[in-house]
């Protein structure tokens, strides 16, 4: 049977099958409901009223006797079982201070770059002699030895397309035309061919692009000269449908959802290069060259790659190097015949963006033992120097970015990110992003509110909050014992905002994981974490950490802060050098082979380490002696 679903925010119902999710009937609508956790029910974010009808929930997690009382419902739990009419409430807006050219530090050439040396696109001005009686040599041919004569490249390849138009293009130029070659490592390929001469100052185009799983970040540069003309950065779209990777590859896994996947995080790039093309006045299709870091994850679910392996045992990748590709192949809006090379990964949890963070942060040529840490929903790590690398990734979860907490959100206008508490009376202090009233709290601002909540005493070293303080910040709820950050009438939502003990077990395993990885690298060589050198936070989330607050906690070790570096995005900057160096493009190849991966779901070590870290800041206090030196005083 099928049966009417009426969304108030849709245009028009829509008719599905018994036994239809509402999130599946939504999307029909066209409506776009929020799923950061893949449709698992976890996060409670795709929570809709069902006004009448009939619909049955098979789950209701995250939702009190008295939502349900009221119709609430969530749409990736609940069943069409009759015609049935839903309230959906407003979802939730994505904005943050993503960085642009506007507000970050200009980006330059490396010293001594030198395009016609390093760079492997070239432009070259060409003046053919026509044809006649006495030389009837083809159109190819001729084009192919003027390239030769001009640049020493030997071309062999065109799309058939370009193939089609080229004898127009000759004759329309009067055999005076530009032409755009890739030297591969294997064979030089005509990209471009276009009448008349280019001015020599003018630029040729190419992007580098980091897909995060929370951002996706694109740099616009210059080949010619190697500056970055335009940076910009966006949410990854796919967020609405997961926000880990594990929640993706399972949504990717349902129906169409690989292919849906694979379509918005396309939209994100195409916005992103339409509005970095539009500040220098150019078309996207001048782009002839893109370059892309990101997790293996994100490169499959780019590509189109099926990723359920990923997720099973024994996690192998569908491919760690990924063949040479062309605009087309992508869908991108950037030249059809485009150079894209997505940058080698390791393995299923340490792919693109550690590679390129690796070679960005010169780890791999370090002579001092460093240890590199992308803190985001995977929380990759690194360890070693130019001698030996080692690297492993865990599944930290998106509680740093707001999923998993009751009233967590991302870094937006409205978010609380800073907390403190005061030991005397346990009322807290706060600021908000955007300085409005608030919404939630955001990553920092958790981590910063747990570390306050550890050393007033309102939580103890397992996490646990002490409901038999005198203050009414403490209390019992509808989800155990928790603690009100701010009340109804100073919040944006007109409820109190609140962290829970549930909310803090989230956040304790998120720490817990990260602390435990770098602990094995440093566990598999015999090393403590008090003798490495240097220590280098990557990522975009990592540039808002307070690393006292971090070390409080247990997020990161506690060791003399001049020793910490927070390097910001490491991935767009790694994919950035090698679209402008063959050499580094070399050694990123070179970083992929080097690193010795750890599979710590095989690993006994690491179980032990992730329990011992379940604790504030660990177990082991002597780990953290300036933590135990503060929560003294």
């Amino acid at each position: 049977m099928t049966h009417l679903v009426t969304f108030d925010a849709a245009l028009e119902p829509v008719r599905v099958p018994t036994g239809t999710l509402l999130s599946e009937a939504a999307r029909l609508a066209g409506l776009n409901l929020m799923q950061p956790c893949g449709g698992q029910g976890r996060c409670g974010r795709c929570a809709v009223r069902i006004i009448a009808g009939s619909a049955r929930r098979r789950s209701s997690l995250r939702l009190s006797a008295d939502d349900v009382a009221a119709g609430w419902a969530l749409a990736c739990q609940t069943v069409v079982e009759g015609d049935v009419t839903v309230a959906v409430p407003p979802q939730e807006s994505i904005e943050r201070r993503l960085t642009t050219d506007r507000t970050a530090r200009e980006v330059v050439a490396p010293p001594g770059y030198d395009p016609i040396r390093d760079q492997t696109i070239r432009r070259l001005n060409l003046t053919l002699p026509p044809p006649s009686l006495d030389d009837q040599t083809d159109d190819w041919s001729r084009l192919q030895t003027a390239i030769r004569q001009e640049s020493g490249l030997a071309v062999t390849r065109l799309d058939l397309d370009l193939l089609r138009r080229l004898g127009r293009i000759l004759r329309e130029g009067e055999w005076q035309v530009t032409a755009v070659v890739e030297d591969g490592p294997a064979e030089a390929r005509l990209i471009d061919l276009r009448s008349g001469h280019t001015p020599v100052e003018a630029p040729l185009w190419g992007a580098a692009i980091d897909i995060g799983t929370t951002t996706v970040t694109l740099w616009l540069v210059d080949l010619l000269t190697g500056r970055v003309a335009a940076q910009v950065a966006e949410y990854n779209g796919q967020i609405a449908r997961g926000e880990d990777v594990i929640s993706r590859i399972i949504y990717a896994s349902k129906n169409n959802g690989g292919q849906e996947l694979q379509q918005l995080v396309l939209e994100t790039i195409t916005a992103l290069l339409e509005a970095a093309c539009a500040r220098v006045g150019v078309s996207p299709s001048e782009v002839v060259k893109a370059t892309f870091a990101g997790n293996s994850t994100m490169i499959h679910l780019l590509l189109g790659i099926p990723a359920e392996s990923i997720r099973l045992m024994p996690f192998v990748t569908a491919v760690n190097h990924v063949p040479p590709l062309t605009g087309r192949d992508i869908g991108l809006p950037i030249h059809p015949a485009a150079a894209v090379d997505c940058l080698p990964g390791v393995a299923s949890y340490v792919g693109a963006d550690i590679t390129a963070g690796v070679l960005s942060s010169g780890l791999d040529d370090a002579e001092a033992a460093t240890l590199f840490i992308d803190i985001g929903t995977n929380g990759e790590t690194v360890l070693g120097n130019r001698e030996w690398l080692l690297t492993c990734a865990c599944s930290a979860g998106p509680a740093f970015e707001g999923a998993g907490v009751l009233h967590g959100m991302r870094a937006t206008r409205g978010a609380i990110e800073e907390v403190w508490i005061n030991g005397a009376t346990y009322e807290p202090t706060f600021r908000v992003i955007g300085g409005v009233p608030p919404r939630g709290l955001c990553g920092s601002g958790l981590i910063s509110l747990l570390a306050e909540m550890f050393l007033t005493g309102v939580v103890d070293k397992g996490g646990h909050i002490n409901t038999t303080l005198p203050t009414p910040r403490v209390r019992v709820g509808d989800h155990g014992p928790e603690y009100v950050v701010a009340w109804a009438a100073e919040s944006a939502t007109g409820s109190d905002i609140v962290i829970t003990a549930v909310d803090i077990d989230n956040l304790l395993r998120a720490k817990a994981a990260i602390y435990a990885g770098f602990s094995v690298l440093a566990d598999s060589i015999g090393m403590p974490l008090a003798d490495v050198d240097r220590v280098l936070v990557g990522g975009s989330f990592g540039q808002y950490i307070n690393v006292e607050k971090a070390v409080e906690i247990g997020l990161l070790p506690d060791i003399p802060w001049e020793r910490f570096s927070f390097l910001g995005n490491t991935a767009v900057r790694g994919a950035y050098l090698a679209l402008l160096d063959r050499a580094a493009r070399e050694r990123v190849r070179a970083i992929a082979s080097r690193l010795t991966y750890i599979e710590l779901s095989a690993d006994n070590r690491f179980y032990e380490a992730f329990t011992s870290a379940l604790f504030l800041p660990h177990t082991d206090l002597s780990r953290f002696p300036t933590v135990q030196a503060a929560r003294a005083t």
